[in-house]
């Protein structure tokens, strides 16, 4: 195999200033301006090197698939490292037709009440450390993980998803409609 080749099978990640990275064996610990968290690699077969600026990735092995998965664990730490620094939001829009969907927050839980008409509120949880705040029509999450906003935001819209009826005309439900890099108020 060449060196173009094995250099194929390599990869790093600058850390942004404000951003410190610690590595106990596969756990990698995240510390910057807007918090910390962490992230195990104990299920992703990459080798992992913290040097002072950088974090080394490296395949275990040579195959395409060894190729994607480096690359998978290498957009996780730049999401984790950008949004230590920066933070994401998701707009979501509460949408219906006759019956008002109001949501509330109660700690984790995220409460969507009279939806349809139902008496009983659906609760799903928020994912992290996301925030969750409904205004009027929208509801916005705001936090420094990615993959923790995005799944909340999953978790939310499968929560109102019209089972049963034609989903061409019953269009109630809490919809994503922007994401953007940022936390806003």
């Amino acid at each position: 195999m060449s060196t173009k080749q094995v250099e194929k099978f390599q990869d790093e990640v600058i850390i942004p200033e404000g951003v410190k990275v610690t590595q106990n064996k596969y756990m990698l610990k995240f510390e910057g301006p807007l918090g910390k968290t962490f992230k195990s690699f104990r299920k992703i077969p990459v080798n992992i090197e913290i040097t002072e600026d950088k974090i080394l990735l490296k395949a275990t092995g040579f195959r395409k698939k060894d190729y994607s998965i480096l690359h998978t664990s290498r957009s996780i730490i730049r999401n984790i490292c950008e949004g230590l620094v920066e933070g994401y939001t998701i707009k979501m829009k509460i949408v219906f037709a006759h019956f008002p969907v109001t949501v509330k927050v109660d700690g984790k839980k995220i409460l969507i009440e009279n939806f349809q008409g139902e008496r009983a509120p659906r609760i799903t949880k928020s994912v992290g450390n996301t925030k969750v705040i409904p205004k009027g029509e929208d509801v916005i999450l705001t936090g420094e993980v990615w993959t923790d906003i995005t799944q909340t935001a999953a978790n939310i819209e499968q929560k109102t998803k019209v089972k049963n009826k034609d989903h061409r005309v019953f269009l109630d439900g809490i919809y994503v409609y922007d994401t953007k890099k940022g936390i806003e108020k």
